[in-house]
């Protein structure tokens, strides 16, 4: 699962809130940590460790204001809600300790063995620091044992040396009754270690693009595209059976093997005997891709019949078919060719058959005559897969689908009355989410329904009710409607889409709970894509240019989370050399350098000689003439010379050569306070979308590589600097006031907690943004992309897409900007809706 929280600052420190620390311990003796070190940029980090001191024990730490706030937990944490440990607090720690595992030699404070039994990141629920003062913290796990809703509850008293605090897991879908289930028992052992298999690895070879790395704690899947008919090179393809059933990965380490659906749910309880299967078969630890279906009587998935198996919670004869090996062994494979990955997974499953965990067999046919087979078995359809294509956790026209029948997923959104001999529900009402996330009418289902279902979703539709209609327009519906929240969603098969988009012929085929109703859209088939000739030009221009350009010190890591390295950074700035120009040209850039890699020192550099920076020149930006020039990138080549010299990223100011002084674009950062989940950052983009709309500004967006987004508005270039800045100040703070609940006007932390602050401040003279497509320095070197304003739901976060993923986008890069040079527009009209008048001069 997708965890990245800010880390902000919000108490001053105290002089030395280590001393404690310190003044315990002999450093000349003891291996552990002196000195703190940062921890990730992107979120909080907490860590328990099991210490056999005296007495064997276990210390939870939570970093907080740059160090790690202990407690000692004697019995060790429980993922039972009745069960309540106590926790006493313990000097703070550095926060390097987090990383720390060994002896402290005997006769020294804290003797004993220390290894880290769990460790992740850690999302405050409130305020952190009021709740750690006043003795109630609540906050959420992520790791790899413990996950879910906590808290910390600091006992009364006044006598004790240390403060006494209670630890209380809350009661949510991680929890697990003692009885069932004790965690420190089933998971004794360190999560630093990673011991691969022997019993698969003695004739097995990985393939050569297979990267060393930890096992990730999460992956999102890569999902197909629907298409209308079949590509007309099928050789490039592989063909396998459209399971009727739920997407599930498996995350197989040392502790056994997890099950999560696609949205990053944790099945696992749900699937206990299927669990139990799995672990019996001893593969190596890796993530494991795949379907889970229910077959029916004649051997075919029968999604209905999964449904109410997990209802009823007799799940004994699920299957699970697996198609997709993204790591294996220590290794990522996510670049190799979809065909080695599926061959490792045949042979290691070969090795350990098992009638409930099978392999999704390629069929040998040409595609048409596979998907008449399919219709004429019942089947859902066939899965296309490109051959060589890599794992990208996104959806894709390396994985196509073609469909028998017209079948999708709906909102449920209200139900007309019984009518007959049914007593539950007439008919559900469905609902589609158009390209603004609006949720708009689609139709209704009424046929389809066991009275078994009737009965289970009348239940719900109870639980649900509401007395407005949660559709953006009123719709028409003959006799009484009951509105519902529009959190259910039904998996409907119909005829055809009408003009008006309504659905016909529908027939219910079952609930899912395995994905978000907030991604529920009008699936629209596409042209089969074409041929891939795209990879092997990128590839033959990358080496044509690099081999113009000497690369010094190629392997040095730029970004140690990844591995990538400096050449790989130059190589991917050639890849998108020519696609970024289109944002760079003309403009003055800011260029951020990261000589020792992202993990050193970072450094912008505004000014500099040009005289060995080819495609780079000195442009005449300064206001006055004693000022240093700013720099311009002029060509593709300028990029490759910029990474070179260890440039990371690459910032543009608002205005162009010709008119330096007028600016050319508004631009309007959201950048997410702490405790903002990425759901209210694609909100707050729509409703500023829809501001900007009623003051008849067009806008364009795009992710920022980052935590958020930028939306930027295209300028006629009539006003000077004051004039642009002090408009979008004025909007900016009409947000904040209108909807003060999710937006604020003033930066800083302590503001913008649970908040997203509109950053207007980049509408100055001297400031800048990233530019589109340019690398950030972060961990995972996420990348600045162009979107479509309909494409908002569907991103993950601000880095949806990174260095290592860029190839995901190429096929259509600066589309969704097409419009945008002659979108430019005056603000007066604007200024004038919004009662706004520049200041006299």
């Amino acid at each position: 699962m997708n965890c990245l929280l800010a880390k902000e600052s919000k108490l001053e420190r105290v002089s030395d809130p280590l001393h404690s620390y310190r003044s315990k311990r002999n450093f000349a003796l003891t291996p552990e940590p002196h000195r703190s070190e940062s921890l990730s940029e992107e979120y909080l980090t907490f860590v328990v460790q099991k210490h056999w001191a005296s007495k064997l024990h276990y210390d939870l730490r939570l970093e907080l204001n740059g160090t790690m706030k202990s407690w000692a937990v004697p019995k060790g944490p429980s993922l039972d809600p009745s069960v309540k440990r106590m926790a006493v607090q313990v000097e703070d720690h550095p926060l390097s300790y987090a990383h720390f595992e060994g002896t402290v030699p005997a006769k020294l404070y804290g003797a004993g063995k220390v290894i880290v039994w769990d460790t992740g990141a850690w999302s405050p629920l409130h305020e952190p620091e009021l709740g750690y003062r006043e003795g109630h913290l609540k906050f959420e796990l992520h790791g790899q044992k413990l996950r879910g809703k906590w808290v910390l509850v600091r006992m009364k008293g006044q006598d004790e040396k240390q403060a006494a605090w209670l630890l209380i897991k809350e009661k949510d879908s991680f929890a697990r009754p003692t009885q069932e289930y004790n965690v420190l028992d089933a998971l004794p052992e360190s999560v630093r270690r990673e011991a691969p298999s022997p019993l698969f690895t003695s004739d097995l070879t990985l393939p050569p693009q297979a990267v060393r790395c930890a096992l990730p704690t999460s992956l999102a899947p890569q999902l197909a595209t629907l298409v209308d008919a079949a590509p007309l090179d099928a050789s490039e393809w592989s063909f396998e059976v459209k399971f009727d059933g739920y997407r599930m990965l498996v995350r197989n380490d040392r502790h056994g093997a997890r099950f999560f659906t696609r949205s990053g749910l944790d099945w696992t309880a749900k699937l206990d005997t299927l669990k139990s299967v799995f672990d019996q078969m001893k593969l190596p630890q890796g993530w494991y891709d795949g379907e889970i279906i229910l077959p029916n009587e004649a051997g075919l998935p029968d999604f209905g019949g999964l449904q109410l198996a997990f209802e009823s919670k007799r799940t004994d004869p699920v299957l699970l078919y697996l198609f997709d090996l993204p790591y294996v062994l220590g290794h990522d494979l996510r670049d190799a060719p979809l065909d080695a990955r599926r061959t490792l997974l045949q042979q290691l499953l070969s090795k350990a058959p098992s009638e409930r965990v099978r392999f999704s067999e390629n069929f040998e046919a040409p595609p048409e005559s596979l998907v008449v087979s399919a219709c004429k078995l019942g089947l859902e359809g066939i899965i296309a897969k490109r051959r060589i294509s890599p794992y990208r956790s996104t959806r894709s026209q390396d994985w196509i689908k073609l469909k028998c029948a017209q079948r999708q997923e709906f909102v449920i959104a209200g139900y007309t009355a019984a009518k007959g001999s049914r007593s539950e529900f007439g008919a559900l009402l469905l609902g589609v989410h158009d390209e603004w996330g609006v949720l708009q009418y689609a139709g209704k289902v009424g046929t389809g329904f066991s009275q078994q279902t009737l009965e289970g979703i009348k239940k719900d539709l109870k639980r649900l009710a509401r007395s407005t209609s949660p559709f953006s327009m009123a719709i028409k519906i003959d006799g009484p409607v009951h509105w519902v929240n529009p959190t259910l969603m039904a998996e409907v098969s119909f005829a055809e889409w009408t003009r008006l988009g309504r659905i016909r012929h529908a027939v219910f085929r079952g609930l899912r709970t395995d994905q978000n109703t907030r991604t529920v859209e009008r699936e629209k088939a596409l042209p089969p894509p074409l041929r891939n000739a795209s990879k092997t030009s990128d590839s033959n221009s990358s080496r044509g240019v690099l081999k113009k350009l000497r690369v010094t010190n190629p392997e040095r890591i730029i970004d140690a989370s990844t591995g990538t390295t400096k050449v790989e950074l130059v190589q991917y700035y050639g890849r998108v050399g020519d696609l970024m120009m289109m944002h760079l040209k003309g403009r003055p850039v800011s260029l951020l350098r990261a000589p020792e890699g992202i993990q050193g020192q970072l450094f912008f550099q505004k000014h500099t000689a040009t005289d060995k920076l080819p495609g780079i020149r000195q442009m005449n930006s300064a206001p006055e003439p004693s000022q240093p020039s700013m720099l311009e990138v002029t060509s593709k080549q300028g990029l490759l010379s910029a990474a070179q010299w260890n440039v990371v990223e690459f910032h543009t100011s608002n205005n162009r050569t010709g008119a330096l002084e007028r600016p050319d674009r508004m631009v309007f950062d959201l950048d997410p306070g702490q405790g903002v989940a990425w759901e209210q950052v694609i909100e707050g983009a729509q409703l500023m979308h829809a501001m900007l709309t009623q003051l008849a500004l067009p806008s364009f967006i795009k992710t920022s590589g980052g935590k958020g987004l930028h939306i930027v508005v295209p300028l006629r270039r009539l006003y000077d600097w004051e004039t642009v800045k002090g408009f979008s100040r004025a909007i900016v703070q009409h947000m904040a006031k209108t909807i003060p609940q999710r937006f604020v006007a003033l930066s800083g932390p302590k503001n913008r907690v649970r908040k997203i602050f509109i950053d207007y401040l980049r509408n100055g003279r001297g400031a800048s943004t990233v530019s589109a497509w340019s690398a950030r320095a972060r961990p995972g070197l996420g990348i600045s992309v162009p979107v479509a304003w309909a494409e908002l739901p569907m991103l993950r976060g601000g880095d949806h897409w990174c260095v290592r993923t860029v190839h995901e986008r190429i096929s259509t890069p600066n589309d969704p900007w097409k419009d945008y040079a002659k979108a430019n527009h005056s603000l007066s009209s604007a200024m004038s809706i919004l009662g706004w008048s520049p200041p006299l001069k």
